[in-house]
């Protein structure tokens, strides 16, 4: 970087003298000249030159009473003076030095003589300018240095080789009790007084052993320092020497902070890491420590262990209709109740919402799983009080054994849950221990699944037609679309085995979807080929809780380019009443696009018919459970002619499910039903074989 260049200026009534020394000192810096004394000081005072060459014989103001304004101005007083004399002038000489001068010139000028005492100057004021900037510099990073070591959070304390203090900031005042003049010149070792927070024993100071071993030295992490006024602080502390730059050991330097709260938090969060915010108990994944713990020992000691996963019968239920809250008290009754029963030798914890786990390790004669088991569904009966209501709930529970039938952790979690589940489908209330059954229907189930989810994928699922016949003319008048799966040798997975399936994992849309579009396609098929083909689609209550399935149905009828008539949507009565409003807003939606609505399995539900007239409905399908037994059983009958008259009475279509005899045939003909489907008339059948039957219009045998 080039440096700035110097200014000085030239104060001189004479002209030839004027330009002797500009002539001199030009080549050394930029130079102003004044010819006027009077105007000497408003340009210096502008300027601020580096150097001052002033005349003393002048007219008006003498070089003695510029130099004094000059010096009697602060801002400019440090300016170097050097006069113009005549040869030999030692009194004026003395009376310039008194002023302030620091040099002569002596006339005549010698310009060679004057620009060394010029440059000589000039370089004086240019290394005093070099050393004011270092010495701002030092004084700034010193005094950020200071306001750095007392601002930081950190205590920072420093010592000479002997290990007395000569710093100490004030978070180091703070947690040490002394201030900094009683701190000064004492050891570190008396002003840090460190124990080890576990036993109590005093500890070396890092910094007495860092400039023993001249090298960084950490405390241990159970270090305690206590301060002058007995408080204690959990600090962690590190020392360094202070070499110079001779190599020389100048001292150490302690930097500790107090990390009590840190540790305090550490604990709370671990705390809340493994426990339960609601019911203070183990969560998910403290018990499966435990479990893993409880595994190895059981692997040396050859003794069993349990899980037992209980879960909350229609928890969700009154959870949704009575709010969070209620939901919340149940939780936190459930684990005091439970909690009463589980020995010291278990671990009670909560693993999901409504779920508690046991784990039993220490089973004998009178504290087996099954004991326990029994105990926890005994406790779980007793009523709980809601706002003065009594509601009885139970539990469902699922044991797991290690080691008969898990081989670590995570197999047990996952055969208790499937243990718990059996329990749900015996009728909740009760507990199931995994088995060899059971792990054989889960292997089926996820078998299943796996061959769900490849047919969905691959556009694979088969559809089978159920013909609909018409009683009068005992022709097919459309038909309903079946859902099964193909497996790899071409065996028939029927709806029994996987719809259940895919309402619990969520499928239950795709398949809707599916079985919806490639209904569409057959219709339009037929359509191409001049026949027209209603066809009924099963949907599912959680396709009808979505409040985008309206718009999905149309875009899919759209894109198969069908009349949306030729399109019936059969809906459980179940379906209807899981949420009254939305439904009812649903089926409008879809009644508007022009698909027929039909109600299945009417009569097996639990509606009111004072809601049945607030639905679209076009069509009742009477369930076959009723038909089966219609000619044999006069109740069934009754029923069935009651659901006949009331679809008459309000104008809606009949169709009969489960026709499986001439009887039922001839029997729901003459109570009036318009159409049926059955095994007497026509098995479902695959879709290229109910399109050549229908085209070729065959009737019943």
């Amino acid at each position: 970087m080039e440096e700035e260049k110097q200014t000085v200026v030239i104060i001189d009534d004479e002209p030839t003298t004027v330009l002797l020394l500009q002539t001199a000192v030009e080549p050394l810096a930029m130079v102003s000249t004044v010819s006027k004394s009077t105007d000497a000081f408003s340009l210096i005072k502008s300027l601020c030159p580096d150097l001052i060459v002033l005349d003393i014989n002048m007219p008006e103001l003498s070089g003695f009473d510029v130099c004094k304004q000059l010096k009697s101005s602060p801002d400019i007083a440090s300016i170097p003076v050097i006069f113009v004399t005549s040869h030999n002038d030692y009194a004026n000489e003395r009376k310039a030095l008194s002023l302030g001068a620091i040099d002569f010139i002596s006339k005549p000028i010698d310009i060679e003589l004057c620009r060394m005492r010029v440059k000589n100057h000039l370089l004086i004021q240019r290394q005093k300018k070099m050393l004011s900037q270092v010495n701002s510099k030092l004084e700034a990073e010193r005094q950020q240095l200071s306001v750095t070591l007392k601002s930081i959070a950190d205590g920072v304390i420093s010592t000479n080789p002997l290990g007395e203090i000569v710093f100490i900031n004030p978070v180091a005042q703070r947690l040490t009790g002394y201030c900094e003049r009683d701190a000064l010149s004492r050891p570190i070792s008396e002003v840090m007084n460190l124990r080890d927070a576990v036993t109590n024993a005093p500890l070396l100071n890092p910094a007495i052993m860092a400039l023993d071993v001249k090298r960084p030295v950490a405390a241990p992490l159970n270090t305690e320092l206590i301060s002058r006024q007995e408080q204690s602080f959990r600090i962690e502390n590190m020392a360094s020497p202070i070499i110079d730059e001779k190599g020389d050991l100048a001292g150490a330097v302690t930097v500790f902070q107090d990390v009590s709260e840190v540790l305090e938090m550490s604990v709370k969060m671990t705390h809340l890491t493994h426990h339960d915010q609601l019911t203070g108990l183990p969560n998910r994944v403290l018990l499966h420590d435990r479990i893993e713990q409880a595994v190895s020992r059981s692997f040396a000691s050859k003794q069993s262990i349990a899980l037992l996963l209980l879960d909350i019968d229609n928890f969700k239920y009154l959870n949704d209709s009575l709010g969070h809250q209620v939901g919340d008290f149940v939780i936190s009754t459930f684990a005091k109740r439970l909690s009463r029963i589980v020995g010291p030798g278990s671990t009670l914890a909560r693993v999901g919402g409504d779920e508690f786990a046991c784990l039993l390790t220490e089973m004998e004669a009178n504290y087996s799983a099954d004991g326990l088991a029994m105990a926890c569904l005994q406790v779980s009966r007793e009523p709980i009080d809601i706002d003065g209501q009594l509601h009885r709930l139970s539990l469902s529970i699922g044991i797991s054994l290690y080691p008969q039938d898990a081989v670590n952790a995570e197999e047990m979690m996952r055969h208790a849950d499937s243990a718990m589940y059996r329990s749900k489908s015996k009728g909740k209330d009760t507990f199931s221990f995994f088995s060899n059954e059971l792990q054989q229907e889960i292997h089926r189930r996820i078998e299943i699944e796996l061959k769900l989810r490849q047919a969905i994928e691959s556009q694979g699922l088969v559809i089978f037609l159920q013909p609909k016949y018409d009683f009068d003319s005992k022709q097919i008048h459309g038909a309903e679309s079946l859902v099964r799966i193909r497996d790899q040798h071409g065996n028939i997975i029927g709806p029994d085995d996987f719809i259940p399936l895919a309402e619990e994992t969520g499928l239950i849309h795709e398949i809707g979807r599916q079985v919806l579009r490639k209904s569409c396609e057959f219709v339009a098929r037929c359509s191409r080929e001049g026949e027209d083909v209603k066809i009924a689609v099963n949907v599912a209550a959680k396709q009808l809780a979505s409040l985008g399935f309206a718009n999905e149905v149309k875009e899919i009828i759209n894109n198969a380019g069908i009349n949306p008539s030729s399109i019936e949507l059969e809906v459980t009565e179940s379906a209807l009443m899981n949420d009254f409003e939305q439904t009812k807003i649903v089926l409008n939606e879809l009644s508007a696009l022009g698909v027929t609505i039909a109600l299945d399995d009417f009569g097996t539900g639990y509606s009111s018919l004072s809601y049945l007239k607030q639905f679209p409905i076009d069509v009742l399908k009477i369930d076959r459970s009723f038909v089966i037994d219609m000619d044999k059983n006069i109740q069934s009958h009754d029923i069935v002619t009651a659901i006949v008259n009331l679809a008459q009475s309000l104008g809606l279509k009949i169709v009969a499910e489960g026709i499986e005899t001439q009887s039922h045939f001839n029997g729901l003909k003459a109570l009036g039903c318009q159409l049926g489907q059955g095994y007497f008339m026509c098995r479902p059948l695959e879709m290229e074989h109910f399109f050549a039957k229908y085209v070729d219009g065959t009737a019943v045998a």
